[in-house]
């Protein structure tokens, strides 16, 4: 589904992401997951197509993403959910969710637009209840579900996700993840889940890889990630014997 190979990337002359490769298979849940400072989010930036590569392979089916511009990226059905969520403060939740769509528009499908408009609607019913309410009004957990709620009306076949626990409580944090958990299960989207909270990205995630100063250092399955002595004492507050 997407394959990433020798990636290089960074701001002028600053590199940040060394020779990185990955890939994420049909319907998976794959984490990336390092310190700040790793690369984590110029990772996503780069396949987006927000940052422009300097060297490397961004496979995407059969197309490689590396010169193409945002808009075609995401016309090929790869969306990013930034870090921050982005929203549109001063518009409403089901404007920002239309922003959305213009992928859709452009293919003249209003009709499905409705149709994904309910399905948000569906899988975050407070955004429903919230529909004529201004984005910068929500919580954070509501800004968040709309911010993945925008991206869906894209219909993306993957799903870049930077940092979607940022600044929510626990509790909240457990909703986003269940969320999440569930655009695979129920709607097979393939998703790249790049996050600091190790535990919560690792117990919903497939398989992961652990980002350090812009090298991947080490990858596996999240169960044998989740055992691992090195990610437990780094990323998971443990220390070698197991105690916090």
């Amino acid at each position: 589904m997407l394959r990433i190979k020798n990636l290089e990337a960074g701001y002028g002359p600053l590199k940040v992401l060394r020779k990185v490769s990955m890939h994420i298979g049909p319907s998976e849940i794959v984490t990336v997951i390092g310190a700040n400072g790793a690369g984590k989010t110029t990772l996503l930036k780069t396949i987006s197509g927000l940052l422009c590569a300097q060297a490397g392979e961004i496979i995407f089916g059969k197309r490689n993403l590396r010169l193409l511009p945002p808009e075609m990226i995401v016309f090929l059905g790869c969306s990013l959910v930034p870090e921050g969520r982005q929203l549109f403060a001063p518009m409403t939740v089901r404007e920002n969710l239309i922003l959305g769509a213009y992928v859709q528009y452009r293919r003249r499908r209003q009709e499905e637009v409705k149709e994904d408009l309910e399905r948000v609607f569906a899988l975050f019913p407070r955004l429903k209840e919230r529909e004529t309410q201004l984005a910068g009004t929500l919580s954070g957990g509501e800004q968040q579900m709309l911010a993945i709620g925008r991206a869906l009306l894209s219909r993306p076949a993957v799903l870049l996700l930077d940092e979607p626990s940022m600044g929510l409580a626990p509790r909240l944090v457990r909703e986003i993840f269940d969320h999440i958990a569930r655009l695979r299960r129920e709607r097979g989207v393939t998703i790249l889940l790049v996050e600091q909270n190790a535990r919560a990205a690792l117990s919903i995630a497939d398989r992961g890889y652990v980002l350090e100063t812009g090298r991947v250092v080490l990858e596996g399955t999240a169960e044998d990630l989740l055992a691992n002595r090195d990610v437990q004492r780094a990323y998971l507050g443990r220390e070698r014997n197991g105690t916090p």
